[in-house]
């Protein structure tokens, strides 16, 4: 009889992984740094350099617990270029009859796993992942006969099964089910940001920060400095930071952006929830105690609640009902090809370059970043939604395909033809201008509205709006903005259409 080998994935690093359950001492742990993963998108540096760390430190807490782990570092061995290789090359190497894997959370490496049961010799035990609340099963069941699959009333589901933030009588705490209308006010200039926790670069991340140096150099992003939490312990430190520092004023200025802070008030955990170091479960109910402590608003408290039991898991259910045609969704027709400015920041619309230009530094912006400036524009300028896609998520480093996908397809590019948001979420310059401080210092005047001065994204927007009438005049939501376009003189039609025409083509030449 062979022995038996567990298979973890670098996006599971977590001790109470499906496939670690009934771990022997004489089992063979493998985990292993492959080109494929690490190239079919050019991920930004430090995304590469955040997971290489963590799936070292995770290998060498697992060997300090006196179990055997086969390590595979990136460039040691030209011939294992995939996980399959790293697989077929373990097998004979250790004379495995038995491989123990945790599901793949992309719908690629899902495929990838589910063909190793024709491995010769072995018997594969593909088991779920149950660090996720809701499985892809019961997001089916629960989207099954719905016209419309909103996000509001899945959460809604997810608070009744984990019971987080329910009353004795079985409704929402405070009697709302939503808090976020107090969640939207701008930053005032005196607020004080609380300060981060920096984590120390050890041997083992000096080791890869070196490697993704040398190998990835190419790569996008900024790689130093660099002070991410690479391990469970920093993982449940800042975490506990966040919960104590930040989270109190989290929930009114999460939709804020200042000029010089990516991070404000943000817990900055999604990447240690994505790759297994942080338990969802854990986060919501560190946040929940400190509700019932009085140490931080009910509202903060639902906002980052729903961030994580109802965005989060509403999202992973739409990619496994839609996947795998999923990505190719274009409902727009959208073909203009992804600005250069996306990959270096150089761009005269100030909040477009304050924006990505963190993005570069910092393989992280946070949601309204993502959606109301950078998404926003994608989804006005026309771009393709293939394009932005792959860049989203090759520079962010919480970006899994899972994620990412739907949140482009869905909720950013409105490409899915509204199967994930009721209207696309498109805006004025006047939102960017009044939910940070960007626009005070930009080439362009948010207060105009026509000609080379103006904001681009005022007379873009109602470009996008003139483009797409016939598919979104008698949408409900947009009704009154209609109502306004209608209004409009033929002089601010003709401008509008000029003054769009004229920045495409400077966009063409990188000159915007």
């Amino acid at each position: 009889m062979g022995k038996t080998l567990r298979f973890v994935l670098g996006d599971q690093l977590s001790r109470d992984l499906s496939c670690l359950k009934g771990l022997e001492k004489d089992d063979i742990v493998l985990m292993c740094e492959v080109a494929e993963e690490a190239t079919y998108v050019r991920h930004h540096k430090k995304k590469i350099a955040f997971l290489f760390s963590a799936m070292r430190h995770f290998a060498e807490g697992l060997r300090g617990d006196g179990y055997e782990v086969e390590y595979r570092h990136f460039g040691a061995d030209d011939d294992v270029r995939s996980l399959t290789d790293a697989l077929r090359q373990a097998i004979r190497k250790h004379d495995i009859s038995t491989v123990i894997a945790t599901e793949g959370a992309e719908y690629r490496v899902l495929e990838m796993q589910r063909a190793w049961a024709g491995e010769s010799g072995i018997e594969l035990d593909l088991r779920p992942d149950e660090r996720f609340i809701a499985t892809a099963s019961e997001f089916a069941d629960w989207a099954k006969g719905r016209k419309e699959l909103r996000m509001e009333y899945f959460y809604r589901e997810m608070r009744r099964k984990t019971g987080y933030l329910m009353d004795a009588n079985g409704g929402p705490e405070g009697g709302q089910w939503n808090y976020d209308k107090d969640n939207r006010e701008p930053l005032p200039e005196d607020a004080t940001i609380p300060e981060r926790p920096h984590y120390a670069v050890d041997d083992t991340t000096r080791d890869v920060l070196d490697l993704v140096d040398g190998s990835f150099g190419d790569h996008i992003g900024r790689l130093e400095p660099f002070n991410y939490p690479v391990t469970r312990r920093q993982a449940m430190h800042y975490l506990n930071w966040f919960v104590t520092e930040a989270l109190p004023e989290f929930g009114r200025y999460q939709d804020a952006m200042k000029q010089g802070e990516p991070l404000l008030y943000h817990s900055h955990l999604s990447a240690l929830i994505n790759c297994g170091l942080l338990d969802p479960r854990e986060c919501c109910e560190k946040a929940i105690s400190a509700w019932n402590d009085g140490d931080a608003p009910l509202n903060a408290v639902e906002g980052f609640v729903r961030q994580i039991i109802g965005w989060r898991e509403y999202i992973r259910g739409i990619y496994w009902l839609k996947m795998p045609e999923y990505g190719q969704e274009n409902a727009l027709d959208a073909k203009r090809d992804l600005p250069e400015f996306f990959w270096s920041g150089e761009t005269q619309m100030n909040c477009m370059r304050q924006a990505i230009t963190e993005t570069l530094d910092n393989a992280y912006a946070h949601h309204i970043q993502r959606l109301m400036v950078i998404g926003n524009f994608a989804l006005l300028a026309g771009l393709d939604p293939k394009q932005v896609q792959e860049w989203y998520l090759a520079i962010y480093h919480d970006a899994y395909e899972w994620v990412e996908m739907p949140n482009v397809v869905g909720m950013i590019l409105h490409a899915d033809g509204g199967l994930v948001a009721s209207k696309p979420y498109a805006a004025s310059g006047a939102y960017i201008d009044r939910m940070s401080d960007y626009c005070g210092k930009c080439r362009y005047s948010v207060k105009r509205k026509n000609g080379e001065k103006a904001c681009p994204f005022n007379y873009l927007y109602w470009n996008f709006l003139i483009g797409n009438r016939p598919r979104f005049r008698n949408n409900h939501r947009m009704r009154m903005i209609y109502t306004s376009l209608d209004k409009m003189g033929e002089d601010r039609i003709d401008a509008i259409g000029e003054d769009s025409r004229r920045f495409f083509r400077a966009l063409s030449r990188c000159e915007v």
